[in-house]
């Protein structure tokens, strides 16, 4: 006998879409934990919601001001080719390019009670405790403040210690 596969919101397979949101950034272990994140919408079927940070406005400076807006616009680009891979490998997916002013902790878990999320994929590395201590952890705050399932990827290049 074959159970039904069951989902982090309580659905059976094919009655509805899982939401799953991951926090995307440039760097290689970003890159890993989204494949992962896509892995996971894949399973699932799920709509995939990738989630990318702008810390910095504009500028005062008319200069700076430009540089800015051709950071975003390329982000933003990127964002919409990585949805289009996406769809073609047959993954619904959605790019947000979110503002944040101190924590994107906070951003994360605001779009992810936006979007309905059911799970949020983030990832995890060593650190020493009083890097802990002084510097907060993003990974932390999604953890404890999620109000979903959260699957914590460690990066491919820890050695496991």
């Amino acid at each position: 006998m074959t159970l039904p596969r069951s989902f982090p919101n309580g659905s059976s397979e094919g009655e509805c879409i899982v939401e799953i949101v991951v926090g995307y950034t440039a760097r290689a272990e970003s890159r890993f934990v989204l494949e992962r994140a896509i892995e996971e919408a894949t399973l699932r079927g799920a709509r995939l919601h990738i989630v990318r940070t702008v810390t910095k406005g504009p500028s005062e400076n008319p200069a700076g001001t430009r540089s800015f807006a051709r950071s975003v616009a390329e982000v933003r680009q990127e964002g919409e080719s990585l949805v289009e891979r996406l769809s073609e490998r047959g993954v619904a997916a959605e790019f947000r390019l979110e503002p944040i002013d101190t924590d994107p902790a906070v951003t994360l878990l605001n779009v992810a009670r936006a979007v309905g999320a059911d799970l949020i994929v983030i990832g995890i590395r060593r650190r020493s405790p009083v890097g802990k201590l002084v510097l907060g952890s993003v990974s932390q705050s999604v953890l404890l403040g999620a109000d979903c399932a959260v699957l914590a990827v460690k990066g491919d290049d820890d050695d496991g210690r």
